[in-house]
Parts: structure tokens; sequence; C-alpha cells
């Protein structure tokens, strides 16, 4: 099942994120998509902090509204066209239930590992692997199917994080590296068992030298090739379940041009 769902709530201020969402759409031209609709409740600048994380009401309404969906078409398989990346709560933790073998490729410069209150920030795209870990906002625990365990995450690309966050990696041994090693990558995951995978990509764990329509440009990255070569790897070796392209800022085709490889090994 494909989804497009713009969320840029969850980055504070980002609309942009949501027309970078809307390019990509256009690009893959699918009748079949299916699309979450955002929520009315003012945010940006007009919106409201609640529980330490911006914009909360209207994210909450429209994961609601997400979590309601894959309820209803119970789907095998899911691909989405984001938005920003506090919306993944909502798809793997379904996806974890689902299958007991799981495990979570985070294609970010991010670690996305914040708890509310240690958010420097307080946008809640810095917030979901903590989430799913079931440490996340209380409130939230009812937009939940599952919570995932440290060692289902695996870092890649990762050199942009917070004091908290990186405590939180080191006590947890959470896989984390800045670079690629697929066959490295392979063995562990066939060492833990892992079987399916969800992709997490958030277009700012590249290089910004190669593509820099982001929403956050962080120094050094992957190549788009590195990527690439490691999506292919990942999917000869296990059953990709799920994957996601998100927080890019391109408005046009022409922007998106650099990184269609990866969107057409993640979504088609």
């Amino acid at each position: 099942m494909k989804i497009y769902f713009p969320q840029w709530q969850g980055s504070g201020n980002g609309t942009s994120i949501a027309k970078g969402a809307e390019t990509i759409l256009n690009y893959l031209k699918d009748d079949s998509i299916a699309t979450v609709a955002l929520s009315p409740i003012p945010s940006g600048k007009q919106g409201y902090s609640s529980h330490h994380i911006n914009n909360y009401n209207a994210i909450t309404e429209q994961l609601g509204r997400f979590k309601d969906l894959l309820s209803e078409k119970s789907p095998n398989q899911i691909q989405i066209i984001g938005g920003d990346c506090g919306l993944e709560i909502v798809p793997i933790s379904y996806l974890n239930k689902k299958y007991s073998s799981l495990g979570v490729i985070w294609f970010d410069a991010h670690a996305d590992i914040n708890t509310p209150i240690d958010s420097p920030s307080g946008n809640f795209h810095g917030m979901p692997l903590r989430t799913l870990l079931g440490e996340g906002e209380i409130g939230m625990e009812s937009l939940l199917y599952s919570h995932i365990k440290n060692d289902q995450i695996h870092y890649l690309g990762l050199r942009d994080i917070d004091k908290k966050e990186q405590q939180r990696i080191e006590e947890g041994d959470i896989y984390a590296t800045t670079d690629i090693q697929t066959k490295h990558l392979v063995n562990i995951l066939l060492h833990k068992g892992i079987t399916h995978l969800y992709l997490h990509f958030d277009f700012d764990c590249l290089n910004p030298s190669e593509f820099n329509k982001t929403y956050y440009q962080v120094p050094a990255g992957l190549t788009i090739a590195q990527s690439v070569k490691c999506i292919k790897g990942l999917k000869d070796n296990f059953s990709i379940v799920g994957s996601s392209v998100l927080e890019s800022t391109a408005a046009t085709q022409k922007d998106l041009l650099p990184i269609l490889p990866i969107i057409d090994a993640l979504m088609k």
C-alpha cells in the first residue's frame, strides 16, 4: 500500500516539507496512492505546544487518522511519501506488530531519539524512535500498535546528535554509523535473525554537495550511489515490508533529478 502523508507539523514550521512530498507524489503519478489528510488545527506560527511538543494537537489528530487507515486496510506492505519523520511511529509500530522479526534501517543525519523534555526544539520529528521504544509522551501511546527494541534500530548516515541522544544510543548499544558497509550490516541483521525490514529515508542523510533540497543540511553524509547500493543490497537479502521518503523540500521536478534513483529504489 502506498500512502501520501505530507505531515510537516512535526518539524515546527517547515511547510516546505509538505511541498517536497507533493513534488515526489507528482513524479510517481500513481492513482492508487492513498492520502492522509492534514489536520485543520492551527500549526506552525499559529500553533501551540503541549506536553513539550510543538503542534501536538494537530499531529496527534492526523496520526490518529493514519492509524485508522492502516487498521481499515490491513496492508502487508507500506510505502510512504512524506512528510516529516514524526509520522513514522504509526507504520513502524504497525509492521512491528505484524512481523516478529522486523529491523528498522534509519537513513538519517539525525538520531530522532529525544524525549519531549530533552528535545532542544520541541519538534516531534526529533522524537519518533524514542516514542517507538515506549519512552516518549504517554499521550501518544494510543497511536502505537506496538513498541520496538534497541536492537531493531540501525542508523546509517548519522552525524548530528544531541548529547542526550548520544547517551541513549550508547546505553542501548544501538547500531550507528556515519558510513555504509552493506555487507557488514547484512551480516549483523542476519545474525540477529531479522528477516523483514522497514527502510526510513530522510534525505538529509545525504551529503549536501549532492543534494541540498532538505529541511536541514548537515555537512558530509552519504553519497547517492552509496545509498542506492545499500538499498539494493538490503532488498536482495531481506523482505522489505515498509519504506519511506521524507523531509525533501524539492519544489520542482528538476530539483528531484539527483534523488530519483533513491525514490525509484524505495517506492517502485
